[in-house]
Formats: structure tokens, sequence, C-alpha cells
């Protein structure tokens, strides 16, 4: 079991807390928090052992899991690192991109590995289809969500839209060609509501919309490829998958059928692969464990978070 202790105590940090005592992969040793008051309250309800510095907690385990504001992210990362601990932590993986170099720099340079907290890749109906999503030409998504004033420090892009932004990185298999965004400030002094078209080097277009003031929340991500479109509904826990294949010689009564005007006959099929139940925040942080146990890379890497943070910063800088 690694020695894991976490730096933050807020609403994600004591979900990370609750995980990671219960995973039979991590021995939690305890948290810091700076908020003095709600840390006290936190060790006296669960028990978790409080550290009174962040340095001493970080002297006392193996890995350091950073679930505090993102403009703290890098002062934590730095020490951490520096200190030979591996590191998990959450989306974005910094403020700016500059950190963000700096941190996989660092990690390189001490040999210690780091995961991104983008927990949307663990999500069981990304997780049944992503496989099947090979070659998408289009992709289309959409994130919606009720106003929550936690989470308005940062525009709308680094609070939902980078979730989305790095799952279509993770399927592309090309570089960023050009991007167009446009964003509304309408309640908060960052945009709440936006949208960005990214257009890859091999063609393919990602149209993405995002939002923290809506009326009702929505988690929605269409991929379309040669012969397939793939739906995928992150807040139900849903997927389909729908093919069109060459019509057989004795096509089924029911088939559904198109002809388009060259003649070409195609047949469709669809699917609702089966999706399998889990918790996606106790996986992706048993994955880092099995990634630091196994030396491998971890499934949402240093990089790959970088690169999600440099995709959204040129979204920002449209607006």
């Amino acid at each position: 079991m690694l020695k894991a202790g976490v730096l933050g105590a807020g609403h994600l940090g004591k979900i990370h807390l609750r995980l990671l005592q219960q995973s039979d992969k991590y021995e939690l040793v305890g948290f810091y928090d700076p908020f003095t008051e709600n840390a006290q309250k936190v060790a006296d309800e669960f028990g978790y052992k409080l550290f009174d510095s962040v340095e001493a907690l970080i002297d006392a385990v193996e890995v350091v899991d950073i679930v505090t504001p993102t403009l703290s992210h890098f002062d934590c990362a730095k020490q951490a690192i520096e200190k030979g601990k591996h590191i998990f932590i959450e989306k974005p993986i910094t403020n700016t991109v500059l950190e963000a170099e700096a941190i996989r720099t660092l990690a390189s340079q001490h040999h210690v590995r780091g995961q991104v907290g983008h927990v949307e890749r663990f999500n069981p109906a990304f997780v049944a289809v992503k496989d099947l999503i090979d070659t998408p030409m289009f992709i289309e998504t959409h994130r919606l969500a009720e106003f929550n004033p936690r989470g308005t420090d940062v525009p709308v892009v680094l609070d939902l839209m980078i979730h989305d932004i790095d799952i279509i990185l993770s399927v592309v298999n090309s570089k960023v060609k050009s991007v167009h965004a446009s964003g509304v400030s309408v309640i908060s002094e960052t945009p709440d509501i936006a949208n960005a078209r990214i257009e890859f080097e091999n063609g393919c277009v990602a149209n993405l919309t995002a939002s923290r003031i809506s009326m009702k929340n929505m988690r929605k991500s269409r991929f379309f490829q040669r012969d397939a479109y793939i739906s995928v509904n992150f807040l139900e826990k849903q997927s389909e998958v729908v093919r069109m294949k060459d019509v057989p010689e004795k096509p089924d009564e029911f088939a559904m059928i198109l002809q388009n005007a060259e003649g070409v006959k195609k047949q469709i099929y669809y699917d609702n692969p089966e999706v399998v139940a889990n918790n996606a925040i106790l996986d992706e942080l048993e994955s880092f464990a099995d990634a630091i146990k196994n030396n491998t890379t971890p499934i949402v890497s240093l990089r790959q978070g970088t690169e999600a943070l440099r995709v959204a910063h040129q979204i920002i800088d449209c607006f």
C-alpha cells in the first residue's frame, strides 16, 4: 500500500479522503488544509490525521493528492516533487501553461509520476465505447450546469469545458490546427457560457459548448466517424453506437436500410454497450497507484493535462 496524503479538504478533498481510506492500494496518512476551522471539523468528524503544514504532510507520505484551488496547484506540486513524491493533481493541472510545463520538467528530473484528475476518462459510459472511437471527424459536446458559486473564480472553460477538451484530445490522433471561440459573462467576472470550435490537422472538427448558468444539467458528447456514430451521456452513464454496414444478401425484414444517391445501400445497426457501474474517482486514484507500482505512464499523464490546459487557454484567449 502506498502512503498517501491529501492537500485540501473542501468538497472534493473530502471525497478523495474517504476513497483513499477505502482503497486497498493506499494507506491514508492524513491531510492538510490551511482553513483551520474547516480542517479541524473534518478531522473531528471523520478521524483523519490533521497535519499542521504542507511540508509536514509531504514528508510523511509517498503520494501527495492535491485537491486545492487551482491557483495553489503549482506551489503544492513543486514542493512535493522536489521531495521525491508522486503527485495526483486535480484538473486543471495548474493555472498557466508555463506552470504546467515546469511541473512536467520537475517530475522528469526527480523521476516521479504524476496524474491529472480528468475524471471523465473513467466515466463508465466513456470507458464502454472509447476503443470504438478510432477516427472521429466531427465531435459535438454539451456540458451544461446549473449555477453554483463554487468554481466561479475561473472561466467556465477551465471549470467545465476542460473535461471535454481532454476527452477530445485523447481520441483525436492529430495536432490542433486552429481554435475559434466566444464567451459571455452573465453572473461572474469571468465567462459563464462559452462555445469553441477546434480544428485539427487531420480535418477533424470539434464543436464544444459549456455553460454554468443553465436551467438543467447536461453532459453529452457525440462522435461521428466513417460508418459510425457514437453518443456518450456522461451524466446518465449511457452510451449508444450506431453503425452502418453493407447490406447483407438477405437482410432481415425489419432491417433499417438507407440508399444514397449513387445507389449504395447501407444497413443501420444499433448497439447499447454494457456500461459497468463504477466509482470514477476511486478508479482514477487506483489507476495512479498501479502506474506507480508498475512504472508505467498514468492514464491521464502530466503531458496530457498540460495539452488540455494549453487548448483551454487558446480558447480563453479568443474572448
